[in-house]
């Protein structure tokens, strides 16, 4: 019976509760509507049901939300239309609407005025705190044209600023007052540019440096990011009275907080549950304080030409994929490998040698070519002598020849073909070495870039964090939550994360100066890399997987790696070169040996001519005729017996060189095998910090997550806080690196094996699998 009795109490208490629980019809007034209007509509009922929650049943009917399009007598009948009908609290949006409303004398039914207009276009007296009016309350944003206008002036000095605003404000508010005392007070000038569709903003850019959007609510994101894309075009900088997300789409800047508009729908709301709990409108406080916020989209300030100031870095968030929008190429790892290999300077140098090299071949050659000279000589004798001479000698004379030599066979000469050839081929392979020397270079050169520039994206990410840190740090010094050494604290993290960050910047400009180098480009050519990563566009068909198994298999790794080194011998350029100075020096010790009693045979022959004789003695008596013409053939062979010792020391000198190239190539041997073996474990490490690494920056995010909120409710202090942010910006360092650093090894291991996979075909890349298997089946 006693429980029969609770059990009817608690169902009559539950009944009278459900009974009393009021339902409030909410009227909604806005100047327009769109599809984005109204997804904002709902999240504005969510966050109201959501706040008064069981206090009250709201409706929000579809009938009672009217737009009037900015148009006054639409506005003033719809308002009168919410009077006359059951709605219970009328909510009021724009400044149509604010003209409408903030007429009245008095208000019939609760009424709420937010978002009426900019507070440089309001009349309300912003020193009060309530309305004290009955039945009516405003809400008043901290937002400023003038503050915008300043900030703008600041980042770019603009000289001619158009305004951009929604048709018909301008019949309403007084805008051209208003922006005539504010422009003029930053020495400049405005067109004011009312419209109704973007190209009504696009077709007034003329004689323009900056443009203001001080409207555009209610254009879509295709439209926002249609009017970005002019301005950019245009080369012309753009500032927006709205939120970061018309940042993201393109517009360069805005002083607005991503936190505004959550701000204001629970404002409303809070303001809608007062009043059904009892309190009066007239009592609610009015004035929403906005925390002011520079969003900058990094490249679109990049394209239009607006140089980011250091002193407002920390002031500062930036959107945007950190991509160089104004450079003049955008390199892939094979475009930038290939233009190292055509316009490389060092490499074109080298290109040289093997050049020269190929000359000395040829002048080695050419000691078997003919040699063919021609002569003239003028001659003058003592004429006592000359008379005496019976026309042989006389005293004046002019006389031609012609000389052909032709060595047959020399053993120096042919030596010294063999040596030069072999030392061309060297320098062949030197340039080979240079080559995959270059490769590596260039690669090295563009994951760093890359390193630099995910780095520089981190920096600055964990710059806004520091800010959001810095935020709640405010409040809970504000609540009294925590002391001002943690305020303090954070702005030195502030200071500190900035200069990291201006660092991180110009360490990635470093980067592209040193890939410039690379390519033969201009030093300060602006360039932008294409993205890499592992298993991914070009690296896909590398296989990588493949090698991480190789190498995480214990019982393969050194099969694996002996394998490696011997495909490094097999290809090293450096062990190539060394073997043909080695012959090259073979044959200079062969020449220097037996080969110097191999005798030189050369052939050569004369043919002369007098052109005239004259003088005295220039007549030959009858018994002794003169021969102008004549000529002579003779053979000669030469052996050397003694000269000085020379073949000696040359023999004892290229002995020496051949004992000092076998020690290189050993040396060079021994440093290729230490080499792949160092570049083996380099991979097997970077293997492990890949997936590490992930597992790492996941679990950092979530602590930091979770420290954050604790600090924010004051549940650890300030010290757990940042060590739980440091954490995570070393794991997203380590983690976004750890695919590059990967690939920078493994290119280093391809140097050192004298193999590129990317270079070379699928099919070669199979051939090099398949002599693995073999090797691997020769050692069982």
């Amino acid at each position: 019976m006693k429980k029969f009795v609770i059990l009817l109490f608690f169902t009559a208490t539950f009944l009278s509760f459900s009974q009393s629980k009021q339902t409030y019809t909410i009227g909604i007034l806005v100047d327009f509507q769109n599809d984005e209007t109204k997804g904002l509509l709902d999240k504005l009922k969510i966050e109201v049901r959501s706040v008064v929650g069981e206090d009250a049943i709201l409706d929000f009917s579809d009938e009672n939300i009217l737009v009037n399009g900015y148009n006054e007598q639409l506005a003033q009948m719809h308002y009168e239309q919410l009077l006359a009908n059951e709605t219970d609290i009328i909510l009021a949006f724009g400044p149509t609407n604010n003209q409408i409303i903030g007429k009245q004398k008095s208000h019939a039914k609760p009424t709420i005025l937010f978002g009426a207009v900019n507070r440089d276009l309001s009349d309300i007296d912003f020193d009060k705190n309530t309305s004290d009016t009955e039945n009516f309350t405003y809400l008043i944003e901290s937002e400023s044209y003038n503050d915008d206008l300043k900030k703008f002036k600041e980042l770019t000095n603009f000289k001619k600023i158009g305004i951009a605003i929604e048709a018909g404000l301008d019949q309403i508010l007084p805008l051209n007052e208003t922006f005539e005392k504010e422009v003029t007070a930053l020495d400049a000038e405005y067109k004011l540019i009312p419209f109704t569709t973007v190209s009504d903003i696009t077709s007034n850019l003329e004689g323009l440096d900056a443009l203001y959007m001080a409207g555009g609510f209610f254009l879509k994101e295709a439209q926002v990011e249609q009017l970005a894309q002019s301005f950019i075009k245009a080369r012309l900088p753009s500032f927006t009275v709205n939120g970061p997300d018309h940042v993201r789409e393109g517009i360069m800047a805005t002083n607005q907080s991503d936190e505004n508009l959550d701000q204001f729908f629970r404002r409303i709301a809070l303001t809608i549950e007062a009043y059904i709990n009892g309190t009066p409108l007239a009592e609610l406080p009015v004035y929403i304080d906005y925390t002011p916020r520079l969003t900058i989209n990094y490249n679109t300030a990049e394209v239009v030409g607006v140089p980011i100031k250091y002193s407002l870095i920390a002031q500062t968030d930036f959107v945007g994929d950190f991509k160089n929008a104004i450079s003049e190429r955008e390199y892939t790892l094979l475009t930038a490998i290939d233009q190292a290999l055509q316009k490389n300077l060092n490499f074109k140098a080298s290109e040289k040698d093997v050049a020269l090299s190929s000359q000395d071949v040829k002048t080695a050659k050419s000691n078997y070519l003919p040699s063919l000279t021609a002569s003239t000589t003028g001659t003058y004798i003592d004429p006592d002598l000359a008379a005496v001479s019976n026309g042989q000698n006389p005293e004046f004379s002019t006389a031609g020849n012609i000389t052909l030599q032709q060595t047959l066979f020399s053993e120096a000469a042919n030596a010294n073909i063999v040596i030069q050839k072999n030392l061309q081929k060297a320098q062949e392979e030197v340039f080979n070495a240079a080559e995959l020397d270059l490769i590596f270079d260039v690669s090295n050169a563009f994951f760093n870039a890359l390193i630099l520039k995910a780095n520089a994206q981190i920096q600055i990410q964990n710059l806004d964090l520091t800010k959001r840190n810095l935020q709640i740090a405010q409040q809970n010094y504000e609540a009294g939550a925590a002391g001002k050494s943690d305020l303090l604290r954070f702005r030195s993290q502030l200071a500190q994360n900035t200069q990291a960050m201006v660092e991180a910047i110009n360490q990635l400009e470093q980067g592209f100066v040193n890939l410039n180098q690379v390519l033969n480009n201009p030093v300060n050519m602006e360039v932008d890399l294409e993205d890499t990563q592992l298993n991914e566009g070009i690296f896909k068909r590398y296989n990588y997987d493949e090698l991480t198994k190789r190498l995480d298999d214990p019982s393969l790794r050194e099969p694996f790696i002996d394998f490696l080194v011997e495909e490094a011998y097999r290809n090293s350029p450096e062990l190539k070169s060394l073997g043909y100075n080695l012959n090259a020096t073979e044959r200079n010790i062969r020449l220097n040996s037996f080969g110097r009693l191999l005798p030189t045979l050369g052939l050569q022959g004369q043919y002369n001519h007098t052109f005239n004789r004259s003088g005295a003695g220039s007549i030959a008596p009858q018994e002794f005729p003169i021969l102008d013409n004549n000529y002579n053939v003779g053979v000669s062979l030469s052996i050397p017996i003694i000269n000085q010792n020379q073949t000696n020391i040359n023999r004892q000198t290229a002995i020496i060189q051949r004992e000092q190239l076998q020690i290189n190539q050993e040396n060079t041997e021994l440093a290729i095998s230490s080499n792949i073996r160092s570049a083996v474990l380099s991979l097997v490490n970077q293997v492990s910090n890949i997936q590490l690494s992930k597992i790492s920056e996941e679990t950092a995010a979530e602590a930091l997550e979770l420290t954050q909120a604790s600090y924010a409710n004051g549940a650890v202090n300030i010290v757990q806080l940042l060590d739980a942010q440091n954490n995570y910006l070393n794991a997203q360092l380590a983690s976004t690196t750890a695919n590059y650093n990967f690939l920078i090894s493994g290119l280093q291991l391809e140097r050192f094996m004298g193999y590129y996979f990317l270079l070379n075909s699928e099919e070669k890349n199979e051939e090099f699998r398949q002599r693995f298997f073999e090797f691997l089946d020769n050692r069982n």
